[in-house]
């Protein structure tokens, strides 16, 4: 029967997602802007997404920004 211990790769290092400049905190990562603050969304190649709520927003690729500004 497997353990029920998390190893240590799977724990969340929360200190990676602030950073500390000129006595400011800045979040390195988006929030959720249902769940609120302290919940922040995993990046992922081409959308966020929150994995509490499941909201997920797109990014946009730069092909579609070339066609647009040529139009």
């Amino acid at each position: 029967m497997p353990s029920k211990e998390k190893s240590a790769a799977a724990e969340v290092s929360i200190y990676k997602f602030y950073k500390v400049e000129d006595d400011k905190l800045i979040r390195s990562r988006r929030e959720c802007p249902r769940c609120g603050r302290g919940v922040f969304m995993a990046e992922h190649k081409n959308r966020n997404t929150c994995g509490k709520c499941g909201f997920t927003e797109f990014r946009r690729s730069d092909e579609s920004k070339k066609q647009t500004s040529k139009s």
